[in-house]
């Protein structure tokens, strides 16, 4: 087959007007797959809160300033252990925390400081929310927060398990059903559940409908991949491939453009999955790739889309099917004489990536550079709009800084080759990490830098990998090994947003997680 495809690119282009404009139509919702992945940084926000006010407030006290409403409050808040002292009209005095609050037995005066007897009572009025940057969020819709709050940290992780599952599912039925019909699916399915996410009733619908929107959205952007590649000659598939992780990158700056403009969850969900209605309406015009059709033998069909490309490319002489299918039966992998004799040889397992010591190392190494790839990538995303400073443009700057990490990836591999590129950007991301945790978190500019070039770094080493884990192995067990990989990448994403909260234990735990896995990938590869 892989003789067969070149003799086909060779005679009708390796990325001409067709193939062009494919590639640009399939990458293009690609860009919907990256916003989907990031929206929850915005939609599930934590504002500012306590407590609500069991009655009607005739002043309200912070610290020793008094202020006509919590709005003016919100804007001198600081801390989680702040409180706000409220007097009601009835003269009742009331001391409200994040998750509960305090009625003073003795209310003569209204102070800051109080030293007497308090009687303690839950938050059984609901709370009061800081609406100053967002007016609803799904954490304020069903108050996600005190004994609540395990469930808003699910959401995300919650996502990623249906990235991995989605990924495992829709690969499989594109070999079965074809690459067209699975885009289709999960397009018009991105479109579907990205709409109805907006319109869900509590946090178990919620979670559920994003869980089957985490499913289409893996699932099209690990097809697409493959479709853009069977599509594209060995000569620009190199740049062809890389660059679908472009789009998604553009799909996180339009989150952080959104999430600007708009600050109610819903129509913010709605907003984003609309970038996803074009490609809809259209897709169904693109054609099935001419190598899944040959090897379903569907040669009719495949010569169809060939005359296709060849009048969009204007090859006035396209190949034959008949020349393609000669090329492959001459290929000794695939003489059918034989095929009784390798039929027993061609069903692989996972153990064959532990075979010897040698592949066991470089098996286990690879899973680790994909595990940490992922980690890396979704930590530096999901974690830019804490670094300070506007949570917008940081997250716009994140995804920006992806966009000329590819075409030195691409420029790299080229020149230096694909070992020599990862391991530098390997250790270099590890580097940036220890840089981090040494610069004051005052100098909000540097960090937000650092972060960026943190990114880049890993986005290099991650966007080369797919390609370098396929030329490591040998043809038996290619798939094998670029499936598992892409196993531990999803194992990694699911973790992704658990290691952002160990913010919360020490701020540098996350990047010390990654400085220990990333110096032991620099090891392994340098033995």
């Amino acid at each position: 087959m892989a003789s067969g495809s070149e003799q086909l690119f060779d005679s009708l282009g390796h990325f001409g007007r067709f193939q062009a404009c494919v590639y640009f139509a399939s990458v293009f919702q690609a860009m919907s797959c990256g916003i989907h992945y990031l929206a929850s940084v915005f939609m599930a926000v934590t504002p500012n809160f306590v407590c609500g006010i069991p009655g009607n407030v005739s002043s309200i006290l912070f610290y020793n300033s008094s202020k006509a409403s919590l709005e003016d409050i919100w804007t001198m808040w600081t801390s989680t252990e702040n409180y706000i002292v409220a007097q009601l009209e009835n003269g009742e005095i009331w001391e409200l925390n994040q998750c509960s609050k305090s009625k003073r037995e003795v209310s003569f005066d209204l102070a800051y400081e109080y030293k007497g007897n308090k009687s303690i009572f839950s938050c059984s009025d609901g709370f009061l929310y800081d609406v100053t940057k967002w007016k609803s969020t799904v954490v304020t819709q069903w108050d996600l927060v005190c004994d609540r709050e395990w469930l808003a940290k699910l959401i995300q992780p919650t996502f990623m398990l249906g990235v991995l599952v989605g990924a495992v599912i829709f690969g499989d039925i594109a070999d079965r059903l074809g690459r067209q019909r699975v885009m289709w699916f999960t397009s018009a399915g991105q479109f579907v559940f990205g709409i109805t996410v907006a319109f869900t009733f509590d946090y178990y619908s919620f979670v559920i409908v994003r869980f089957l929107l985490a499913m289409v959205s893996s699932g099209y952007l690990v097809v697409a991949f493959v479709y853009v590649t069977e599509f594209v000659g060995i000569k620009a598939r190199t740049w062809a491939s890389m660059h679908v992780h472009a789009f998604f990158a553009l799909g996180i700056m339009v989150v952080a453009l959104v999430g600007f403009l708009v600050r109610t969850w819903w129509v913010y969900q709605i907003f984003l999955s609309i970038a996803t209605l074009p490609f809809v309406l259209c897709c169904w015009m693109l054609p099935e790739t001419p190598l899944w059709l040959l090897s379903q033998k569907r040669y009719e069909d495949a010569q169809k889309v060939i005359n296709i490309m060849a009048r969009w490319n204007k090859v006035s002489t396209p190949c034959k099917v008949s020349e393609l299918c000669s090329v492959q039966q001459d290929d000794p992998g695939t003489d059918r004489t034989s095929g009784n004799a390798t039929s027993s040889t061609k069903k692989h397992n996972i153990l064959d990536l532990f075979c010897n010591w040698y592949i066991a190392r470089r098996t286990i190494t690879i899973w680790l550079v994909w595990f940490t790839g992922s980690l890396g990538y979704y930590v530096f995303s999901l974690s830019s709009v804490n670094l300070g400073g506007n949570e917008y443009l940081n997250l716009f700057l994140i995804g920006a800084v992806e966009l000329p990490c590819y075409i030195i990836a691409c420029i790299g591999m080229d020149k230096l080759g694909r070992r020599n590129t990862l391991i530098p950007f390997l250790i270099l991301s590890a580097l940036i990490c220890v840089l981090i945790m040494f610069i004051p978190q005052d100098f909000n500019v540097l960090i937000i830098l650092a972060n960026m070039a943190g990114k880049f770094s890993i986005g290099v080493a991650f966007g080369l990998i797919y390609l370098y884990t396929a030329e490591l192995y040998p043809t038996i067990v290619r798939s094998l090994a670029v499936g598992s990989g892409s196993m531990m990448c999803r194992v990694g994403s699911v973790v992704a947003p658990f290691c952002v909260y160990l913010r919360s234990v020490w701020i540098f735990l996350p990047l010390m997680l990654e400085i220990g896995l990333r110096q032991f990938l620099g090891i392994c590869f340098m033995i």
